[in-house]
């Protein structure tokens, strides 16, 4: 059984009456890569600092490498690397005394060459300031500052937001020959499906605070599913389907998305309801994601999207 390096037991964060996050259970293995996925405001921060013990539970707690988050020693949190959005560095810095500036702080651990190969990787200099930089660089730097210390456990909240496709890809490219060289563990919070799709092995999804799904990325793909059921007549008043998310009907059809349906039961129901035929629509990750977390009673907001 697989060391369990993250893990939650009803991690619950308030702030007054409302729940930001509620009761959430997580168990993340040893050298897995798990994409951390939501909407926005649907928790994934204020999961990732209660995790890091840079918030403090109402309820419930989180243990990192062993150790509760609220009590993280210094020497677990040499063992933590952590990316976030807007790669906050000292502006007046070069690289290189930025480097100098975060090995102080890991005098036994750091990896002076991993952190030279990546500079080089990303065609920077150590001569260059920071202030000089583009987004995208400073995103690099971040990279290299957080791999060198040799982190057992790294976690990233949207380290690639803001970032264009060519520099996001480089980003990923890199992190992913260092996670593979390396065996690290990932948890790595994104908005950007394509990029989770990219590098994770398996997906947490959580909305308005309360997990949907933990399980391998491969798993989800195969749940979620659209299918189109053609009727040459009117379609059926109701739809009783087991797996079923949510519909959408016009004269002659429905669109179903499902979780947990295999053809055969699609197929028997179909057939029950007098249909035509059904086809199978191909969804990325994107599509699903984005109808696993629709809401059933979403409105539509433009005129057209009635026809």
């Amino acid at each position: 059984m697989a060391e369990i390096v993250l893990e939650t037991e009803g991690l619950t964060k308030y702030y007054g009456a409302k729940p930001a996050l509620d009761h959430l259970d997580l168990r993340v293995p040893r050298g897995c890569i798990c994409g951390f996925l939501g909407r926005n405001g649907a928790g994934k921060t204020t999961a990732i600092k209660l995790m890091l013990g840079l918030l403090t539970p109402t309820a419930g707690s989180a243990t990192l490498l062993g150790c509760d988050s609220t009590s993280l020693t210094p020497a677990i949190r040499q063992r933590i690397g952590y990316v976030t959005e807007g790669h906050r560095l000292f502006r007046w810095m070069t690289i290189g005394r930025l480097e100098e500036f975060q090995r102080a702080f890991f005098p036994k651990q750091w990896d002076g060459r991993l952190f030279a190969e990546m500079i080089e990787y990303f065609e920077l200099s150590k001569k260059q300031k920071i202030k000089h930089l583009s987004n995208g660089q400073r995103a690099q730097v971040s990279l290299a500052l957080a791999l060198a210390p040799n982190p057992e456990l790294l976690v990233m909240d949207d380290p690639t937001l803001g970032l264009d496709a060519a520099i996001r890809r480089q980003f990923l490219e890199g992190m992913i020959e260092l996670i593979m060289r390396q065996g690290r563990t990932v948890l790595f919070s994104s908005h950007i499906l394509a990029d989770v799709e990219r590098v994770a092995d398996r997906i947490v999804v959580i909305d308005k605070g309360v997990l949907r799904a933990d399980c391998p990325l491969e798993q989800f793909r195969a749940s979620v599913r659209k299918v189109v059921v053609h009727f040459e007549n009117s379609v059926p008043a109701e739809v009783e389907l087991a797996g079923l998310l949510h519909f959408r009907r016009s004269e002659r059809q429905l669109e179903l998305t499902l979780v947990g349906v295999g053809d055969a039961e699609v197929a028997d129901w179909a057939a029950r309801a007098g249909a035509e035929r059904f086809d199978f629509v191909e969804m990325n990750l994107e599509d699903q994601f984005i109808e696993f977390t629709a809401s059933p009673h979403r409105r539509r907001l433009f005129q057209w999207e009635k026809a």
